[in-house]
């Protein structure tokens, strides 16, 4: 397969965890936005939408409703974005800023004919996977990115970064360059998180301690780029507050895959002994990478992907962005997995019968 940044959200509920924090938020909030988000009961919308109803703002999320209730403190109003007619229901008014998480093209296009001149300000939330190359590190947001879809009607799942592509040109042609912030998340993670990717991690070394066996791990000097969702939703309602414009790739500090395996050591109160395997060995061994069923978790081959979890995110934290370290991170996904069930099946990840076969056969090499 050919992995992606970030991929198209799931129909599950919103999480909000009560214990947990937020999401930074410095200073005082400005006089009260008016933000329209398109979506908000899922999970980055809802944690949008529950970050700036905390910072005062005057929250509306128009949505189906079908993947969550919408936030406590948020006007609701329903509507299929596929429906003619759609936004009846918030096109009485003018907005200070519209949010957009949306991948289809079609439903981009379809909100700017109706919104881009009912709004000041327009963010939207894109994804890494719209560059074309992933081949080099550090890269920043003048990277070469696909050409946009060309198609109509709904995007498939295998189109998602040029589909991306296809909607933040839709973005910029309707409103220009001044009045619209292109967010360009990698994985986001964090409590809540459904996708099983990064939460594979602290879940497998909290079992390899408990049960005392070794654990499978790619080669641990490669890079782990991540994005908490609160973090990213915290900073998003800031560009709203600020009316920030422009392109920015909104990721976390990079670590080593060992830093993240010894943070989930610190976690979990124990380290257990690492099996470490290569590339090459992983992929002769039928191992997916990144995602699904039968894969590793977060693992890409090195030969094509040096700057797949490595992006500069320098523009943004100039922007504002503030970041947790990846221990909290790693914390807070290790109580939502345990939360769900360490065995439970999963969508992304070794089954532990087929990790346990493959630690064996490394071992006779």
């Amino acid at each position: 397969m050919t992995p992606a940044a970030s991929d198209p959200p799931s129909s599950d509920p919103p999480i909000s965890d009560p214990t947990g924090p937020s999401g930074p938020s410095e200073g005082t909030a400005p006089s009260s936005r008016s933000l329209l988000i398109l979506g908000g009961t899922s999970w980055l919308g809802g944690a949008v939408a529950r970050s700036a109803v905390e910072r005062g703002h005057e929250v509306t999320c128009l949505a189906r409703g079908m993947s969550g209730k919408p936030p406590d403190g948020v006007r609701f109003v329903e509507a299929d974005r596929w429906d003619a007619g759609a936004y009846a229901g918030v096109s009485d008014q003018h907005w200070d800023s519209v949010l957009d998480v949306s991948w289809q093209p079609e439903l981009v296009r379809g909100a700017l004919a109706e919104l881009a001149e009912r709004t000041n300000h327009w963010v939207y939330v894109s994804s890494c996977s719209v560059y074309a190359d992933d081949s080099v590190a550090g890269r920043d947001e003048s990277d070469a990115v696909h050409e946009p879809w060309p198609g109509s009607g709904s995007a498939d799942a295998e189109a998602y970064g040029p589909a991306k592509v296809a909607c933040e040109r839709a973005c910029l042609e309707a409103l220009g360059d001044e009045r619209v912030l292109l967010a360009r998340p990698g994985l986001i993670v964090g409590y809540g998180d459904r996708s099983d990717r990064f939460g594979y991690w602290p879940a497998r070394v909290a079992l390899a301690v408990e049960e005392q066996r070794p654990l499978l791990v790619p080669t641990r000097s490669l890079p782990v780029q991540v994005i908490e969702v609160a973090d990213l939703a915290a900073w998003l309602v800031h560009t709203v507050e600020e009316r920030i414009a422009g392109t920015y790739n909104v990721v976390g500090d990079t670590v080593s895959f060992g830093e993240m395996l010894q943070a989930c050591a610190d976690a979990v109160g124990g380290t257990p002994s690492y099996v470490e395997v290569d590339g090459d060995w992983l992929l002769a061994q039928e191992v997916e990478p990144w995602m699904g069923e039968s894969s590793l978790p977060l693992w890409v081959p090195p030969n094509g992907y040096a700057g797949f979890m490595d992006r500069s995110n320098s523009a943004a934290v100039s922007a504002g962005l503030t970041l947790r370290p990846i221990g909290e991170i790693v914390r807070d996904s290790l109580r939502w997995e345990r939360n769900l069930g360490l065995k439970r099946e999963r969508h992304a990840g070794l089954t532990l019968e087929r990790e346990h076969e493959l630690v064996e056969r490394a071992a006779k090499v």
